[in-house]
């Protein structure tokens, strides 16, 4: 399906007949900063599918995305773990130059899967991004990231990533103790279904590949609207 085919079936908000966005639609995936309902990372998608059971999103390179940076312009991994999450923060508009992103989510789970691969489709590796079930709005859907992540290699062996900004957060005040036993339980769940090679690590998404008529999405001035329906 092309992308104009896409948009012709779309209903009023960029949904089909049954409530689902159309392959080819462009949405924002956006999270809010912690502790606040500021959005802080917005990231134009094309969606793949969308159904009651999962929500496939394409980032692709060169797509200009909304990232949180130090109030003084800094990238925010470079400031030292104590005060990276003291020190005030704003927004910056830069392009995703790496290879692009396909971003599983099924309603519900308190996790997002993400497939990367190298240059030339060779495939790299899964991502769990442990986060709050998405919400869904008339332009996207929205989430708030939980720091602690997953990483799963394609022979399925598989670690956590950032337990260190975990810990960092807690002592920050970003998230309870209660939140934080939730994450971790959330991310145990997400472990027993890597063990058992579950979906949808063993649907062959890593064999995917974009419509090449897709365009690149553009960032909407608006990225910080309000969700509505």
């Amino acid at each position: 399906m092309t992308t104009e085919t896409a948009r012709r079936q779309d209903g009023p908000d960029g949904e089909d007949g049954d409530g689902f966005w159309a392959p080819g639609r462009s949405v924002l995936w956006r999270y809010r900063g912690n502790a606040t309902d500021r959005v802080h990372i917005c990231r134009p998608v094309t969606v793949v599918r969308d159904d009651a059971e999962l929500l496939a999103v394409w980032m692709a390179p060169g797509t200009e995305c909304v990232r949180p940076v130090l109030e003084d312009g800094g990238p925010v991994h470079l400031e030292p773990l104590a005060t990276r999450y003291l020190r005030p923060r704003t927004t910056a508009v830069s392009q995703w130059w790496g290879t692009g992103v396909l971003k599983l989510v099924r309603p519900g789970e308190p996790w997002s899967v993400w497939l990367f691969w190298e240059r030339g489709w060779r495939f790299k590796n899964w991502y769990v991004n442990l986060e709050e079930p998405v919400r869904r709005w008339s332009g996207g859907v929205d989430s708030e990231d939980h720091f602690l992540d997953i990483t799963v290699q394609p022979d399925r062996s598989w670690q956590w990533r950032d337990e260190d900004e975990f810990a960092e957060a807690q002592r920050a005040g970003l998230m309870t103790p209660h939140q934080a036993g939730r994450v971790l339980e959330a991310g145990e769940r997400a472990v027993e279904v890597i063990e058992r090679w579950g979906s949808p690590f063993c649907d062959g998404w890593e064999d995917w590949r974009p419509d090449p008529s897709w365009p690149v999405p553009e960032l909407p001035a608006d990225w910080d609207r309000s969700p509505s329906r």
